[in-house]
């Protein structure tokens, strides 16, 4: 089960948000529990709508609860999307549209289920500013890379957040088009409304994601410089980051330039294209890069860097790069600093929760092994990079992250125990030592005043005492001639029966092993990969090379009884009705006790 051990222990923090901050809380529930398809309805249960259009409930945490199932069950929506569509049909109130819209476009993420379509569509009709924002991000998520045409609504509305999210819809349904996509880019980037041209920069973006194509880069480098919106230029800037992504190594070299720009707005665009095309690469040009950025004299410049700073130094340790551990001494100056601004001690509470993201076992990535692009991933960062706008779409990020680990299965698909070899020191990929809070604060001593009569009356007390010594040392050096000899003998016949004591400064450092046994299976992140290999005696190999991810092995001995690392089934096979009964028993024990302090929570809300 996912740990959401925060959100019970800070209870009374959660009954405090309101309105939205109360629906981005609940929705935080979705990426805390994500993949967990079995149990995702039953977890949300208390925060979901009751009984139709809602059960006395706060509208914003119920809408939230929707969003929230769409994280859980992005891309993997088959069990949920009917009870979204009820719930949408059923209700009135624009937040939960809000939240249902998203959770829907995220459930059936690329399906272009016309159903769907045709009730977030209706929706978009009703020209209600909130739940229409919604239902363009919602419509484009279903129709992810099939063309759909939503740019008729757009010039008709005279709603911003609609015609803003609608324009970020248009721009998902040509991903990956590439030149099929020319005549509809052309049309919005040339339209009199900025923000249909900024969506003709994502339009740009996503249908030349990861191409590096020479003509989409030269057109998003006229709009950097030559649009009157600052929107359209900050968006064209960040949109190089998409089409460049399958050559991190070339992005700094494009953007150093617009990195020093006069316009605040291309210096953000700039940060967030690096942060983007070098997410977990640890690349020294890119933090190189962003490094003058996260000191910049304009807050969300220092927003928009921390953001893309932590986007790069993603699983890379302090041992490998050492401005690591400065970065993130920086980002606990800049949050616990109560004179920060909140713009970049926002920047820097996101770039913390990214470094350390999913227990520190993920990284962001664009690209599969095989060099393709990860669809979910790639439109997870486009809508991310919209909190701009709307904070509640942070949570998109979670959809780029992709877990860092090699996992071994044998011919049943299960998980066996063996040992395979890191050729590496070990503190180049450990865990990053966790921080300690400070518990006592040393107070400042002022300088006391001194009065003169107060140094005179010293200075005499101070000269009787010198007398006094001198005629003590006079005395005591007589004595200590008489005594000098006796303890030399006493000292001689102890010293053989001393004890030796070793002080710290004698501790020899043992030097640390050059490599490293991991144990199937093992956390293995991306700059480890090369330097994992398989022990010559090993009962296990791989069918293909491979040093993470789900790795299919041979058995070499398939005749010996094998040892299981992990199961998720009862040891015997053979075990008996009672047994499976306690087993229930404990874990509905469980269940019942993490349900109840769901609605703890949820009465809080």
């Amino acid at each position: 089960m996912r740990n959401n051990t925060f959100l019970r222990e800070n209870l009374d923090w959660l009954s405090r948000a309101t309105d939205w901050a109360k629906f981005s809380a609940t929705a935080g529930l979705g990426v805390i529990h994500c993949g967990h398809l079995q149990q995702g309805r039953s977890l949300m249960a208390p925060y979901l709508p009751q009984g139709g259009a809602g059960g006395g409930g706060s509208p914003y945490s119920e809408g939230g609860a929707l969003y929230a199932l769409g994280l859980i069950h992005a891309n993997h929506g088959e069990g949920i999307k009917q009870f979204l569509r009820d719930s949408l049909r059923s209700t009135n109130v624009e937040v939960i549209q809000h939240g249902a819209c998203l959770g829907l476009g995220l459930a059936a993420l690329g399906t272009a289920d016309e159903d769907i379509y045709d009730d977030i569509k209706t929706i978009l009709y009703t020209d209600s500013a909130v739940a229409g924002e919604a239902s363009g991000i919602g419509m484009g998520l279903l129709m992810v890379g099939t063309g759909g045409e939503m740019l008729a609504y757009a010039h008709e509305t005279q709603h911003e957040k609609i015609i803003r999210g609608l324009a970020l819809g248009i721009a998902l349904t040509v991903y990956g088009r590439e030149e099929e996509a020319d005549t509809l880019i052309e049309q919005m980037t040339r339209d009199q409304d900025p923000i249909l041209r900024y969506g003709g920069m994502y339009a740009l973006a996503l249908a030349y994601r990861g191409t590096a194509n020479n003509k989409a880069i030269r057109q998003l480098l006229h709009f950097a410089v030559s649009d009157v919106s600052d929107d359209v230029r900050r968006t064209a800037v960040l949109a190089l980051g998409f089409v460049m992504y399958s050559e991190p190594e070339q992005m700094p070299r494009i953007v150093s330039l617009l990195s020093e720009s006069y316009n605040p707005h291309v210096r953000y665009g700039a940060a967030l294209a690096v942060g983007i095309s070098c997410a977990g690469t640890g690349l020294s040009e890119a933090i190189s890069l962003l490094e003058p950025l996260t000191s910049d004299v304009v807050d969300f410049v220092r927003q928009g860097a921390l953001i893309a700073m932590a986007m790069v130094m993603v699983q890379i340790s302090e041992a490998s790069d050492s401005r690591v551990g400065t970065f993130r001494r920086q980002l606990e100056k800049t949050i616990l600093d109560k004179h920060e601004d909140t713009m970049s001690k926002m920047g820097a509470i996101l770039a913390s929760g990214i470094l350390d993201a999913g227990g520190r076992n993920v990284t962001i990535k664009l690209l599969s092994k095989s060099k393709h692009d990860k669809i979910t991933a790639v439109v997870g960062l486009a809508v991310f990079s919209q909190f701009w706008y709307w904070y509640p779409l942070i949570y998109f990020v979670s959809l780029a992250f992709s877990p860092t680990a090699f996992i071994g299965l044998n011919y049943d698909l299960k998980v066996p125990k063996f040992d395979f070899v890191s050729h590496a020191k070990p503190s180049l990929f450990e865990y990053p030592k966790p921080t300690t809070v400070a518990t006592t604060s040393s107070a400042v001593k002022l300088p006391t005043a001194v009065l003169s009569t107060s140094a005179r009356a010293k200075a005499r007390a101070s000269k009787k005492e010198a007398e006094k010594a001198n005629a003590e040392k006079a005395s005591g050096a007589e004595s200590s001639c008489a005594t000098t000899s006796s303890d030399k003998g006493k000292s001689s016949s102890k010293g053989g029966d001393s004890m030796q004591v070793d002080t710290p400064a004698e501790k020899k450092n043992e030097p640390e092993p050059s490599f490293e046994i991991l144990t199937n299976p093992a956390r293995v992140v991306p700059a480890q990969e090369k330097y994992i290999k398989f022990l010559e005696e090993s009962r296990y190999l791989p069918i293909k090379s491979s040093p993470s991810g789900f790795v299919l092995l041979k058995d070499l001995r398939p005749d010996e009884p094998e040892v299981l690392a992990l199961t998720d089934t009862p040891s015997s096979t053979a075990s008996t009705t009672g047994g499976s009964a306690g087993q229930q028993g404990s874990a509905s024990a469980a269940a019942l006790s993490h349900h109840s302090h769901l609605i703890i929570s949820r009465d809080l809300l």
